[in-house]
């Protein structure tokens, strides 16, 4: 018997997902609370249309059987945004000097951090606000929660921050 999830099922399952894992990683005091939390994440966008089937599904009531052939490593662009009740901070796109698309690594992300996040906080009203990322390598290393510390304190939602 074969079965594919409707796209509202997927969608359903996926916000599930998503208010369990902020539960889980935030506590559900933080959630509850009412206290304003400001989320944040990379997504990678491909040039030649290849979609990350770990995150992006194509959703259909008949198994299609067909396969694509994609290149290895294709070019792709990295964009940071982060949301909150109150607006968006970003995009933000990882390019070197030369303005060539970069991977995120730590440097690279605590450069993002200092030169275009933190000075966006300061033209939002943002004592009170909470910041949540995943566990991603570069957003965990001490360095960088170090660094998102003397912004957000105790209101930093991460692996190895004060909520985890």
């Amino acid at each position: 018997m074969n079965f594919f999830l409707s796209k509202d099922n997927l969608v359903a399952l996926h916000f599930k997902y998503d208010f369990w894992h902020l539960t889980a990683t935030a506590g559900w005091d933080v959630v509850k609370s009412g206290r304003p939390i400001l989320f944040s994440d990379e997504a990678h966008f491909w040039f030649n249309g290849y979609l990350n089937k770990q995150n992006c599904r194509i959703w259909s009531e008949t198994n299609p059987q067909v396969y694509v052939e994609t290149p290895l490593h294709p070019e792709k662009l990295t964009v940071w945004c982060a949301l909150w009740a109150g607006g968006i901070i970003g995009p933000y796109f990882f390019k070197n000097d030369e303005g060539h698309n970069v991977t995120v690594n730590g440097d690279r992300y605590r450069a993002m951090i200092t030169n275009f996040f933190i000075p966006e906080l300061n033209n939002h009203d943002v004592q009170e606000l909470w910041f949540q990322q995943d566990g991603a390598t570069c957003h965990t290393a001490r360095a960088t929660i170090d660094l998102l510390k003397d912004t957000f304190g105790d209101r930093l939602i991460s692996r190895f921050g004060p909520v985890n």
